[in-house]
């Protein structure tokens, strides 16, 4: 004879969980979500291993998920131990010849394989990519602004062009595209480009439904230095009164979302990556966690 215990209310409120999903299975089956990952989400194993959880559970759940990295700590690391001084200005790497040959090893030839690996512990899903191949991101050289100056900065790009057809056939076949935030310029160099502006351009680009960036804030604060209060939901026309008076950190993620919504994608999304399982958690959740930025109605 088999007794039941007390465990039986926590299953009833893992059922409660999953009837809750349901309506939101409904609606997103089917809807190409492209997710910024970086910051501590990438750096500390146990969110790696959850992030990559979260991305094949979208999968099987019925979405399209394409995932959009960076890795500046990596690079910062990577450039320390060869002895290559990091420098910044306007808040942009300095990328010298010497430089970009570290970042495009860094994020193309170690971040992205170990998020490929960690998404392929759960089947044969993840196919790395760089913005290089096959023309997916074009980029031209970015100038930093000091007082209103333009200043070189060497290989950074700023993204004027997206060819996403491979990653639309790749995400066809069922797999989940992660793709590397370097890219080809017409001018025959390589540039390195910022994953959030990458990913906005790559939702854009594949008429996504969602995009969603990872970041280490728990979303956009109503009213920063003081993180007491998480703006839930705001329109474009707000989010751009707002964009003078966000930190330097915020300004390229809520850039992305703009860009995002202006150019066809429904909904953008700014939410904690130190939150396990940030990602369930915003899109099968009716309280959803983090800053949605809409189409003003």
């Amino acid at each position: 004879m088999k007794a039941r215990s007390g465990t039986e209310n926590g299953a009833h409120a893992k059922a409660g969980t999953l009837i809750e999903a349901l309506p939101w299975l409904t609606r997103f089956h089917g809807a190409t979500v492209v997710i910024k990952y970086g910051g501590n989400a990438m750096t500390e194993d146990a969110l790696k291993e959850g992030f990559a959880e979260d991305v094949v559970f979208l999968r099987y759940a019925g979405l399209r998920p394409v995932v959009v990295h960076g890795g500046g700590p990596q690079i910062s690391e990577a450039l320390d131990r060869l002895g290559i001084e990091s420098t910044f200005t306007a808040g942009l790497r300095v990328t010298t010849p010497e430089a970009m040959q570290v970042v495009r090893m860094v994020l193309v030839g170690q971040v992205n394989r170990d998020v490929v690996g960690l998404i392929n512990r759960h089947g044969p899903f993840a196919i790395g990519m760089s913005g290089e191949d096959a023309h997916l991101f074009t980029a031209a050289r970015k100038h930093a602004l000091v007082d209103g100056e333009p200043v070189d900065i060497g290989q950074v790009g700023e993204i004027v062009k997206v060819e996403p057809a491979a990653v639309q056939a790749l995400i066809d076949d069922g797999r989940i595209p992660v793709v590397s935030s370097v890219a080809r310029g017409d001018d025959g160099q390589i540039y390195n480009v910022n994953a959030d502006t990458a990913a906005a351009a790559l939702a854009v680009a594949l008429r996504a439904h969602k995009l969603v960036v990872l970041t280490d804030v728990e979303g956009l604060y109503a009213n920063w230095p003081d993180d007491s209060e998480v703006i839930d939901q705001l329109g474009v026309t707000e989010l751009e009164a707002l964009m003078p008076t966000l930190s330097s950190g915020m300004v390229p993620k809520m850039e992305a979302c703009l860009t995002a919504v202006r150019g066809g994608v429904r909904q953008a999304h700014v939410l904690d990556g130190r939150v396990p399982h940030a990602l369930l958690l915003e899109i099968f959740t009716d309280e959803g966690i983090g800053t949605m930025v809409m189409p003003d109605e």
